[in-house]
């Protein structure tokens, strides 16, 4: 299981992107029905997976971050980076 932990202030480029990677595709594998977007339900238990104390406060300020055109879902293609930034911003990622 995943745990919320947060990135020493000398993290290098490499480990960024290592990170980010690692981010994306936690998220790819909670878009449980397979249809290329991330519900706010399947948000919550992908923050619940990373150690979040209030996954779907989590889940509901990533949507906000994310989902730029408004369906109420992030989109795996368009979208993902957004959310991979929102939850790399607050620190998450997989130890």
């Amino acid at each position: 299981m995943g745990y919320l932990s947060f990135l020493p202030p000398d993290t290098k480029a490499g480990e960024v992107s290592l990170v980010e990677e690692q981010l994306k595709n936690i998220f790819k594998q909670f878009d449980t029905d397979h249809n290329g977007r991330l519900s706010k339900d399947e948000l919550r238990e992908a923050f619940r997976y990373l150690g979040a104390f209030l996954p779907g406060y989590r889940a509901n300020r990533g949507l906000s971050y994310a989902d730029a055109n408004g369906d109420g879902e992030v989109d795996l293609k368009l979208e993902l980076d957004d959310l991979v930034s929102y939850a790399f911003k607050l620190g998450y990622k997989v130890n």
